[in-house]
């Protein structure tokens, strides 16, 4: 047994509840920072006079640092430790927020999301693989349902939490507070979390795999880059031939990673994973789902604050129910634990799409106003389908990472997170606003648009079931398992 495993028998972490609540603490601090910065725009371009290129890279440079930087950090996090490289994360970030807080111009506010994005980059792959390595296997799938909590709250919250704060205006700071109020959750974050988390012995030191970085990095820009910013240019050329490259960056990171293995060298994802049918159909799965949920959020922004005049906190509101909806299900979801993993992740995207199916229909017969009562139901139902689907995926997923190798397994799921993300954002954006240039003004374009948009996240949740059926049963736990180690034990049943 190597020394960065425990072994089978021992007991789990008494505390490990407790280090839950601080890992989700510090990844719900990233995920409303996503979603809190588009309330602000209006303020911030006010403030600081910025161009709309300027503000988009307020938004996009976070988006592009964080996915670039996510698969390297989470190698990095098996090699010289989880805790210190969250712990680095967690205080990275919280300096960033406070350089956000205090930026005099748009450039230097750039200049501190791109480190933003960097540090959450450096934290989000050890706040997973830290769920994996302290919570035993029959309680992970429990653990993870919290993600879908803490995802459907952050959702809702950033919204809110963005319109209240500059709307409150507190001490004239305009739109600076969406970013200092991090700062002491930052703050007990990192404190809470040097005191709790164990110290785990890091692997092996290796050298960095610098090429597979570099090809890494090239295939996640030439996707991410053409993605959110096609639409601002009009989707020239040069975005359809720069995801063509990704391929061909894809291509060349496999082939190095299999020189890396045969070579007997440290890989920046494990060969073995990338070989792994359970594992990449996984990450197609993550894509999927992730391309639906922020898009979908973004559109109904825009639908409900510029289509029927909703304050930015009155649009927020107006989609609690879907949080509420995740709420209920993970609860549920926790009484199963590890078990029917698959028939949960055909049903919750199917109660996704009849959610979304749902609220097509009773968006076609709105007219010149639009009650938040009406939408209630479907909200519901879809946020429903959401924490239904979240907790087995990731424990699904995770399920074939060896406990060495779970950074990097856990920064790959959300590279392709991000990918899907950005993704979703970008069709569902095309959808909405290409339906609102061609349609008439006034809201009924928005209803249009909106219900437009719809279709596709109906089509995406299909899709993800249709993927979800093709997982294999009894697949055998590679958590505990290994060289060296002892028996794996059973894995959920899928």
């Amino acid at each position: 047994m190597t020394h960065t495993d425990r072994p089978a028998a021992a007991e789990p972490d008494p505390r490990r509840w407790i280090i839950l609540a601080v890992l989700l603490l510090a990844g719900f601090m990233n995920l409303i920072d996503v979603t809190i910065v588009n309330v602000a725009i209006p303020s911030l371009r006010e403030d600081l006079g910025a161009a709309s290129s300027e503000i988009e890279w307020v938004v996009a440079g976070y988006i592009i640092a964080f996915a670039l930087g996510l698969l390297p950090f989470g190698r990095l996090g098996d090699v010289v430790g989880r805790k210190r490289m969250f712990l680095l994360g967690v205080a990275g970030f919280t300096l960033g927020s406070a350089f956000c807080g205090v930026s005099p111009t748009t450039e230097t506010l750039i200049a501190a999301r791109l480190f933003q994005g960097l540090t959450a980059a450096m934290m989000m792959p050890q706040v997973l693989a830290l769920v994996q390595v302290t919570f035993p296997p029959k309680e992970r799938g429990f653990a993870f349902s919290f993600f879908g909590v803490t995802a459907g709250i952050a959702s809702v919250a950033g919204p809110l939490a963005g319109g209240a704060l500059i709307s409150a205006d507190f001490y004239h700071l305009a739109w600076r507070p969406i970013f200092l109020v991090n700062l002491p959750i930052g703050i007990f974050a990192v404190l809470a979390g040097w005191r709790l988390i164990p110290d785990v012995a890091p692997g092996r030191r290796e050298p960095v795999d610098v090429v597979g970085v570099l090809f890494a990095a090239a295939t996640v820009f030439a996707i991410i880059i053409p993605l959110v910013e096609g639409r601002e240019f009009g989707w020239p050329l040069w975005c359809f031939a720069s995801m063509a490259a990704s391929v061909g960056f894809a291509t060349a990171f496999v082939f190095w990673e299999r020189h890396r293995e045969r070579q007997r060298a440290t890989q920046l994802l494990p060969i073995s994973l990338i070989r792994n049918r359970h594992f990449l159909l996984g990450l197609a799965m993550t894509a999927s789902l992730f391309a639906g949920i922020p898009g979908f959020f973004f559109v109904i922004a825009v639908f409900l604050q510029v289509g029927y005049g909703y304050s930015p906190l009155e649009s927020g509101l107006a989609t609690v129910p879907f949080p509420i909806g995740v709420f209920i299900a993970s609860l549920i979801a926790g009484r199963f634990g590890s078990r029917f993993a698959k028939a949960r992740l055909i049903a919750g995207p199917l109660v996704l799409a009849a959610g979304m199916a749902g609220l097509s229909v009773v968006v076609s017969g709105v007219t010149d106003e639009i009650g938040h009562w009406s939408i209630f139901g479907p909200l519901l139902f879809c946020g429903l389908g959401m924490g239904t689907t979240v907790a087995p995926l990731f424990a699904t997923i995770l399920t074939v990472v060896e406990t060495r190798d779970a950074g990097s397994g856990s920064g790959a799921l959300q590279s392709f997170q991000q990918v899907g993300a950005a993704l979703g954002v970008a069709v569902n954006g095309e959808i909405f606003f290409g339906t609102v240039g061609r349609a008439a003004s006034g809201a009924t374009a928005y209803r249009d648009a909106f219900g437009a948009s719809i279709w596709y996240e109906v089509a995406i949740f299909l899709v993800l079931a249709l993927l979800s059926s093709r997982l294999r049963t009894g697949i055998r736990h590679g958590g505990e398992a290994g060289e060296g180690r002892a028996p794996a034990e059973p894995a959920p049943e899928v």
